[in-house]
């Protein structure tokens, strides 16, 4: 990889004992050194600024959040991250600089852009089958990709109606909508985790055991689901991003 400049990553969990790990994650997945990947805790910090230019690109991590949650109900923290996340977006698409959501950043790009989230499409902790659309297929990013593929998904919420300038890069039976592109740009968004494997989910999964993505006292049995799965093509989804950013 040519490119000198560093990429930022951009995580929203509280839970502190979650986000070394999904950083780590993340930066090996990319393929990046520590000295490469810049990090911002959003749910620490605002962001001070979002002007990209200094950076290759920017990934935005997971979150137990969710968009959907009514305004009135959501902490001030996350309302704060929200925008921050809304502004970065923004940067992104005025000033054509790569960036890609994943999980529940997806929710937070998708009504920015007029589309619709909803929580009819939730799926358990669990590892599914996704297959990429013809537009997938052919796409710079996605295109390196299986055209079928297992990834780890956990999620309350989902897109339900595709942003009009959306393309639609990959689907699975419970959620229609996995990965999509933001018009000609260079941001993008998905439902999965393209960053951790079998093992960081199930020890994300401990963390998270009491949040309501699976029965707590079923821990056990969801860790086992887990740890049989094979899961290894989405990390080739953040090494391609920090190929085509870094170029």
């Amino acid at each position: 990889m040519s490119g000198s400049r560093p990429f930022l990553f951009l995580s929203a969990r509280p839970e502190i004992e979650a986000v070394g790990p999904e950083y780590e994650s993340v930066r090996r997945a990319m393929g990046v050194g520590a000295e490469r990947l810049d990090h911002v805790r959003l749910d620490v910090e605002s962001l001070p600024s979002t002007d990209l230019s200094g950076y290759a690109g920017v990934v935005v991590g997971g979150s137990p959040y969710n968009v959907t949650t009514a305004e009135e109900h959501k902490h001030p923290v996350q309302r704060r991250v929200e925008d921050d996340l809304a502004r970065v977006a923004e940067a992104a698409l005025g000033g054509g600089h790569p960036l890609l959501f994943t999980c529940y950043g997806i929710g937070v790009l998708t009504r920015l852009l007029g589309g619709t989230v909803g929580t009819r499409h939730g799926e358990d902790a669990a590892a599914v089958e996704i297959t990429l659309t013809d537009a997938g297929v052919e796409d710079a990013l996605t295109g390196v990709l299986p055209r079928r593929f297992d990834a780890l998904v956990g999620h309350k919420e989902a897109t339900e109606r595709l942003p009009a300038d959306a393309t639609l890069l990959a689907s699975s039976a419970g959620c229609p909508v996995q990965v999509y592109r933001v018009g000609a740009s260079g941001v993008y968004a998905t439902q999965f985790h393209p960053e951790v494997t079998a093992d960081e989910f199930i020890a994300r999964a401990n963390v998270y055991r009491h949040h309501g993505y699976f029965p707590a006292a079923e821990l056990r049995a969801v860790s086992e689901r887990l740890a049989a799965a094979s899961v290894t093509a989405p990390q080739l989804l953040l090494r391609r991003f920090a190929e085509l950013a870094g170029a």
